[in-house]
C-alpha cells in the first residue's frame, strides 16, 4: 500500500499534537481551494481542519484507518470516504467530484513512483488546480524511522521542482519549514538511531516549541527543514477520463 507506514497506532500516537495540525492548516491554507481530496487522510487527525470546505473527498487504502475514519466524519454531510491507493490509476476516478485542489500530508515519500502518483492527482483537476504537499526533506537525514515508516526517500528542493515538471505541474511556493524538526531528526537518525519517534518527544515538541517555531517562521522561512512545503499547479488542463 501507497502510505502502509503510518498504521491507526501511529496516528493515534500523533492525535494529540493539536498545535502542530494548527500549524500545518496555517501553511497549506493558501493553496487550497473549495473541494479538496486528502489524499492518505488515516484515521482523520488533519481532516477536522477542512470540515470548512465546501467538500472534502478523503482517500485512504487502509481500511482499519478508514473504520476509526467513519467513527470520527461519518455524519460530516460535506465529508466523503475513499477506499484508495494513493498510487493507483483508480485515483482518476475521483474527478467525478469535481476537485479544485489535493492535498497530501506526508504521503508522497510513501510512493515508489511518485511521478506517477502526481499524474493521476493532477488528472482530476481542472487547469491552474492545486497539489498541496509536504515531504521529508534532506536525503542525509534518513534513517531508521524513515524505513520503519516506509519511506522510500527524502526530498530535496531541486528535486522535488523537476518531479512536478515531469508530472506536468508548475512550483507556486516551495519552502523548507521546522527548522527545529531537522536537528531533532538529525539526532534521533544519526546519534539515538532510534526506530521510532517517542510519543514523549511529540508531546514535547508540539506544546513547548510548535507554537514558537510556527512564529518565527511565519515572520521568516527558515534556510532548511525537517519537511518541504510545495504548493504545486497543474499546467494544463485535465486529462480526459
Amino acid at each position: 500500500m501507497a502510505d502502509a507506514g503510518y498504521t491507526v497506532r501511529d496516528q493515534e500516537k500523533m492525535s494529540r499534537a493539536k498545535n502542530y495540525f494548527a500549524w500545518q492548516r496555517r501553511l497549506v491554507e493558501r493553496g487550497l481551494g473549495k473541494r479538496v481530496v486528502e489524499i492518505g487522510c488515516g484515521i482523520g487527525n488533519f481532516t477536522g481542519l477542512l470540515l470548512d470546505r465546501e467538500l472534502v473527498v478523503a482517500v485512504e487504502s487502509e481500511r482499519a484507518c478508514l473504520k476509526v475514519f467513519a467513527e470520527r466524519y461519518g455524519a460530516q454531510a460535506n465529508v466523503r470516504a475513499v477506499e484508495c491507493d494513493a498510487a493507483s490509476p483508480a485515483m482518476r476516478e475521483l474527478a467525478r467530484f469535481h476537485p479544485d485542489s489535493c492535498i497530501a500530508l506526508n504521503v508522497l515519500e510513501h510512493i515508489e513512483d511518485d511521478c506517477g502518483a502526481l499524474r493521476h492527482w493532477a488528472a482530476i483537476l481542472p487547469e491552474r488546480g492545486s497539489i498541496v504537499l509536504l515531504v521529508p526533506a534532506f536525503p542525509a537525514l534518513f534513517g531508521p524511522i524513515d524505513r520503519n515508516l516506509g519511506h522510500y526517500r527524502r526530498y530535496t528542493r531541486r528535486g522535488l521542482r523537476e518531479l512536478g515538471a515531469r508530472a506536468g505541474l508548475a512550483v507556486r511556493e516551495l519552502r523548507y519549514v521546522n527548522a527545529a524538526g531537522f536537528v531533532g531528526w538529525w539526532i534521533n537518525a544519526r546519534i539515538l538511531r532510534l526506530e521510532e519517534q517517542a510519543a514523549k518527544q511529540i508531546e514535547f515538541f508540539d506544546r513547548w516549541m510548535a507554537p514558537v517555531v510556527s512564529h518565527m517562521e511565519s515572520a521568516a522561512p527558515p534556510p532548511f527543514g525537517q519537511s518541504l512545503l510545495a504548493v504545486l499547479e497543474v499546467t494544463r488542463a485535465a486529462e480526459p477520463q
